[in-house]
């Protein structure tokens, strides 16, 4: 509980921003790397705070692309075997010891959530979303999988098997936009800040 009320404070201080989730073992050296930077950097220079996971690979990316862009950059840190520091590239770092408080605090103040390839904890992330989405518990707001080829099995496993044994809704996947084009990606997001903030009074989330 003492882990969310920090975050919390945090969040509602710096405003409404953007998630981003995706794999530590990315090396600098893949172009999703490349592309969570540039999303990073473009986000910061549009006035939206970056909301990372802390650590290594995707979450390094959009942390110092955002850091490097003079934006806010946050990073939600937990110390894992295989992740041995946060990376530096933060203005503001928030440190747990529990997955479910680190989570849900990435659900507090996003506007967009855009998902790069990653493994289970990406895969959890980005579920745990669609679902609150769904169930209304959190607004609609875009949801961006980066990497048509990386998730495309997944989207075909999901119409195939999800689809017409109705275990989702027929405009469930209207949620998700899959897209590797940066520019597209930051022009849904801002459509949505700026339709989102006119019809809440909210200035907070207007982008620049």
């Amino acid at each position: 509980m003492s882990e969310m009320q920090t975050a919390a404070e945090t969040l509602q201080e710096i405003g409404w921003g953007v998630s981003i989730f995706g794999s530590a073992r990315i090396t600098p050296d893949s172009p999703y790397y490349e592309i969570s930077e540039a999303l990073g950097r473009r986000l910061a220079q549009a006035g939206l705070p970056v909301i990372a996971g802390g650590g290594p690979g995707i979450m390094e990316a959009a942390n110092k692309g955002a850091f490097n862009a003079g934006g806010k950059s946050i990073g939600l840190n937990i110390k894992l075997a295989h992740e041995k520091k946060p990376n530096l590239y933060q203005t503001h770092s928030l440190h747990f010891e529990y997955f479910v408080s680190r989570k849900a605090t990435f659900f507090m103040h996003s506007a967009a959530y855009i998902a790069l390839p990653g493994g289970f904890g990406t895969l959890d992330e980005l579920f745990e979303v669609l679902t609150l989405i769904q169930t209304r518990k959190i607004p609609q707001v875009p949801v961006v999988l980066v990497g048509t080829q990386f998730w495309a099995g997944m989207i075909d496993w999901v119409k195939e098997q999800l689809l017409p044994a109705r275990l989702i809704d027929g405009d469930s996947m209207d949620m998700l936009t899959v897209t590797d084009d940066v520019d597209l990606i930051m022009r849904q997001i801002q459509a949505f800040c700026a339709e989102y903030s006119e019809q809440l009074g909210d200035t907070a989330i207007l982008p620049e």
